[in-house]
């Protein structure tokens, strides 16, 4: 079969493909359409604002760009009046001329055998986040509902124009939209708000390319392993990214051919320092743990072809190459049924639970504090603190008994996904406008915190995601946070531990082209005679217990809320 052949019978529910496809080998990508011009994109190394007056950075060793938000560049900084602020770019008169190379590229791809595709980056959720932040986009879902549906249609329509650009110009046989929609363990949101939000209007806008004959893969290099049914209801033929945490052999069980999965090779493989004999075990592995099922594309995580290190693909090649040169069937394991996963929060060998320290608390005022604050009702949260100072109860016990124990319980909550990062990021409102009541009742104590942490994104790495949630939660356990920001040298890192007196340096990284920098903070630490005074915690996609140990770093977590259980504990047995 050709490649183009290859692809489209994988993609067939009872397809009979007489190999599996290597990586993104079916098709070829068009480049520079004049939509994508004309909206303006940024070149790796450099930084450039587009149509939608996004600005934007793209590292030299990053899979892509990145959006550069702050007070001063946030394009949408009232929700209540985004008409004002928001202004899609005008490609129904800007971008009608200039398709000659484009058709002339795919029929050039067809003639040799492979699909011809487009990339629309920038999903409709993705798009919010990057007019007004990721903070303020999940928070508004819940606090402007009304018109965060008329700016997701807004958006939508945009995509809807430029979707139509394409097809009918060139009419390319893929089109990959990009829209992560949640970390690797978890969605960004609940599975109901991501359907009252998101669902339809991608319904719509999959359902227009396949009335097209156009193949749809969508790519979300996230935990979405909740909401697979849906995807497949909307109309995506292929889900590319798909992250090794969403347990992708009971995914192949469950969806039998329904939808292609795209990927299982993530950047914990995509490293300088990985050996052929690693990536390969890695890749065969998963190979015999997947293939078997059908429907499935060995890939690397990124939403375009290419490792960031390329020796790295060439060994996953080779390895699908020899799994292809033996015969294989295709077979039906029996394996456990989809279900929402449930992560246990372990500490000590002991089930932490939030909720019994709350049902010791024996003040009702304190009690109603923490409950409200993890439901992230803010006035209410207000009132009862003001209610406790007027009842004479003790600031530092309406914090620690109160607010921390409200914190508690949706870090708690979070790592079991019994809620998600809106509802942490309203308690976290709670928590801030209740400790700014308090302030002035704390500031003379030596109980204001429980100790100083300086947190940042290593050099070289722009993503703020994860270090925000941990700096959120760690100020909700009463801690003080030094934010140093993303781009951080680890120069910096050790002076502010130095003249800031901190008890932990915690520092963050999605890509895995920066993690070194981590071994090079370790390293400072100990030649500027400060190691044995400080803790460095670590974390980030990519980042792994075994990486924490290898450098010599002292903890690694998985998540936001253990990240700040685990500080405090460290800070208490300093």
């Amino acid at each position: 079969m050709t490649p183009a052949e290859l692809f489209r019978e994988t993609i067939k529910p009872d397809g009979k493909p007489d190999r599996l496809l290597k990586q993104y080998e079916g098709m070829k990508f068009i480049f520079g359409n004049p939509v994508s011009e004309y909206i303006g994109g940024v070149k790796r190394g450099e930084t450039a604002k587009d149509k939608w007056g996004v600005t934007k950075t793209f590292e030299e060793n990053a899979p892509g760009p990145m959006p550069v938000i702050n007070d001063e560049l946030k394009v949408l900084k009232d929700i209540t009046h985004w008409q004002d602020y928001v202004h899609a770019p005008d490609i129904a008169n800007n971008c009608q001329d200039g398709w000659e190379s484009c058709q002339k590229a795919a029929k050039e791809i067809n003639d040799e055998g492979y699909l011809s595709a487009f990339v629309m980056g920038t999903g409709i959720f993705e798009q919010c986040h990057y007019l007004m932040g990721f903070e303020d986009t999940l928070t508004n879902l819940y606090e402007h509902p009304a018109e965060m549906h008329e700016l997701i249609d807004y958006i939508f329509d945009f995509r809807m124009r430029y979707a139509k650009l394409l097809i009918d110009n060139v009419h390319p046989d893929v089109i990959l939209s990009h829209d992560d929609w949640g970390t690797k363990d978890a969605l960004f949101m609940k599975r109901d708000m991501w359907r009252e939000f998101f669902k339809e209007p991608y319904r719509k806008f999959y359902s227009y390319m396949k009335s097209e004959g156009v193949i749809v893969i969508h790519h979300a290099d996230s935990y979405c392993a909740d909401i697979v049914d849906d995807m497949v209801e909307i109309g995506i033929d292929v889900w590319q990214g798909v992250l090794p945490e969403n347990d992708i052999p009971t995914l192949l069980h469950h969806l039998q051919g329904k939808m292609v999965l795209m990927g299982g090779i993530g950047a914990a493989i995509d490293t300088p320092v990985s050996t052929e004999s690693e990536i390969y075990t890695y890749t065969k592995n998963l190979l015999n743990e997947c293939a078997p099922y059908g429907g499935f594309i060995p890939c690397i995580t990124y939403g375009l072809p290419g490792a960031i290190y390329k020796h790295v693909d060439a060994v996953i090649d080779r390895t699908i190459d020899e799994y292809n040169s033996v015969l294989h069937a295709r077979e039906f394991r029996s394996t456990k049924p989809v279900r929402r996963r449930k992560i246990a929060v372990v500490e000590n060998g002991k089930e932490t639970s939030a909720i019994e320290e709350k049902k010791s608390t024996d003040n009702a005022v304190l009690s109603e504090i923490a409950e409200n604050l993890r439901k992230g009702r803010k006035n209410r949260v207000v009132k009862r603190v003001e209610k406790a100072l007027s009842d004479g109860i003790d600031p530092q016990e309406i914090l620690s008994r109160g607010l921390v124990v409200g914190m508690t319980m949706v870090g708690d909550d979070f790592s079991r996904n019994k809620v998600f990062i809106p509802e942490m990021l309203m308690a976290a409102r709670c928590m801030n406008a209740a400790t700014d009541i308090l302030k002035p009742y704390l500031i003379n104590t030596d109980s204001t915190g429980k100790g100083k942490v300086c947190i940042g994104t290593v050099k070289g790495d722009t993503h703020d995601i994860g270090k925000n949630l941990v700096r959120i939660m760690m100020e909700g356990y009463g801690l003080t946070v030094v934010d140093l920001g993303v781009d951080v040298p680890a120069e910096k890192f050790i002076e502010t531990a130095i003249n800031e007196k901190c008890d932990i340096i915690c520092c963050s990284a999605l890509l895995t082209t920066t993690m070194a920098e981590m071994k090079k903070i370790v390293d400072l630490a100990k030649t500027s005679g400060i190691r044995d005074k400080v803790i460095i915690q670590i974390g980030g996609a990519p980042i792994t217990q075994k990486y924490c140990d290898e450098i010599g770093a002292d903890i690694y977590t998985a998540d936001a809320a253990r990240a700040a259980r685990r500080a405090v504990r460290a800070i208490e047995n300093k």
